[in-house]
């Protein structure tokens, strides 16, 4: 007969069912996230140069309902928009909201139970793939990802810890690493394939593959319902004190550490916008005779951040052992704005050296680049604000920092309208400076900053 271990909130699992050594529910966990991601980063793939090339032209556009009045209103802010320009403001508010539902995501599933706000966030995101599948219900299909998208992403990442036992802290910390692994498999390969299919035969076709890797997702779920617990209890606290003024400083301060992070934010995910439109116009794709899908270059920054991840973290002991102390949070936050700023200038040099189209060697190392700039700024920033916040509000500063993710993409789609008004040199030569602007602001600033945060211990960490 099978003994049981009991995890937070007197949920108990089989404990003779395992999973690489860790519980089985952790299993069904990342194949479902890397499913979900699959098909979030497929569909992201295909969404700009779908709307470019198809849903957004006359004899199209005309069918999406409820279109003419969300024109209106889009057009009545940012004032007339051409095709492209519509475009990435549609992908720039689409992209933004799913990373502020969450927040929204995050209370329902306290309240009502875990499990069942990642059942209906699958439900609904299903069905927001199922509807991109018909131009007519294009709105439609959008607001279902995003309210599936905020149920589902914060509520799963909280399940994770839930089913390990509350003194088995190592096991969570490399079940944590299991579960991100699931989340770069899908980000790799979801554009690897509905990209193809949705280039060679039709778009679609690559927008129905992810809805069948999103319904996968939801089975995989459903699958291993019974490991998983109902809801993620958390541990009572006692009233704590009121914020302390050092406490109100470190959380200015981190507050200022995330606004400048919403720069190399910009200079890094246009590859996801105005990327694929210039790709479209000004490269050239052929590799040897193959031509290169243009969404395949959606994969290549997550693939490069998996393989820079053990050289970095090589690097930082490196410089550990030379200088007695890894860099900084703030500091590889600089250093993570100059190299995706400077990704940036690969693209301006490729424009100014090639008399005609740019090959597709280029883009290729621009997003390279990307993704290891990616993992200069983003995890240090995590680990920053994990450190620092008091833990009166360190859980609200920590999915605070997802919020710097909705400020930017909307920054992104603002800033893509103005693509078509500039020569392509000068537009990726902005976005250099943008990243340079992060990283010199993380220099100026970085002093003051850190003296503030760096005086936090460790006794502030939530542990949570």
């Amino acid at each position: 007969m099978a003994t049981a271990a009991a995890t937070p909130g007197g949920f108990r699992a089989p404990d003779d069912q395992t999973f690489l050594g860790h519980p089985r529910g952790l299993a069904y966990l990342a194949f479902t996230e890397a499913w979900e991601r699959f098909s979030y980063y497929g569909m992201s793939a295909l969404l700009v140069l779908y709307m470019v090339n198809q849903l957004l032209l006359p004899g199209h556009v005309e069918h999406v309902a409820g279109f003419a009045g969300f024109r209106a209103t889009i057009e009545g802010i940012f004032g007339p928009l051409s095709t492209q320009a519509l475009a990435s403001q549609i992908f720039g508010l689409y992209s933004g909201f799913v990373y502020f539902t969450p927040v929204f995501g995050g209370w329902l599933g306290d309240r009502f139970g875990q499990r069942n706000a990642v059942i209906v966030g699958a439900l609904s995101m299903s069905g927001g793939h199922l509807a991109m599948a018909f131009d007519q219900s294009f709105l439609l299909a959008l607001l279902l990802l995003i309210i599936g998208s905020g149920l589902l992403k914060g509520n799963i990442s909280a399940q994770v810890g839930s089913v390990y036992p509350p003194e088995d802290e190592e096991r969570r910390a490399r079940g944590f690493a299991i579960f991100s692994t699931g989340i770069n498999f899908g980000a790799v390969v979801g554009p690897l394939l509905c990209g193809f299919l949705g280039e060679r035969y039709g778009w679609h076709i690559g927008f129905g593959a992810a809805a069948l890797f999103m319904l996968g997702a939801l089975a995989t779920y459903l699958s291993g319902y019974r490991y998983l617990p109902a809801r993620v209890e958390r541990k009572a606290r006692p009233v704590s004190a009121p914020l302390t003024p050092n406490d109100r400083r470190t959380i200015a301060a981190l507050i200022a550490a995330m606004a400048i992070t919403i720069f190399p934010h910009i200079a890094y995910y246009q590859l996801a916008n105005v990327l694929p439109v210039w790709l479209e116009q000004q490269a050239n794709m052929n590799a040897g005779g193959f031509q290169v899908p243009i969404p395949w270059y959606q994969s290549i920054d997550p693939l490069f951040s998996i393989i820079a991840l053990p050289l970095l973290f090589a690097l930082w002991q490196w410089q550990a052992r030379r200088r007695h102390a890894e860099p900084s949070e703030l500091l590889k936050i600089a250093t993570g704005s100059f190299i995706c700023g400077g990704a940036n200038l690969i693209l301006v040099a490729a424009i100014a050296l090639s008399p005609g189209r740019v090959l597709w060697i280029w883009p290729f190392l621009y997003c390279a680049v990307q993704g290891i700039g990616f993992m200069y700024f983003w995890p240090p920033l995590l680990s920053l604000v994990s450190r620092a916040a008091p833990p009166k509000v360190n859980a609200t500063m920590m999915g605070s920092c997802f919020l710097v993710l909705f400020v930017a993409n909307n920054l992104i789609g603002w800033i893509g309208t103005f693509y078509e008004q500039m020569s392509p040199l000068g537009f990726w030569l902005l976005h250099a400076g943008i990243g340079a602007t992060g990283g010199v602001f993380a220099i100026l600033f970085g002093r003051t900053l850190g003296r503030i945060l760096e005086a936090v211990g460790p006794a502030n960490v939530s542990k949570e």
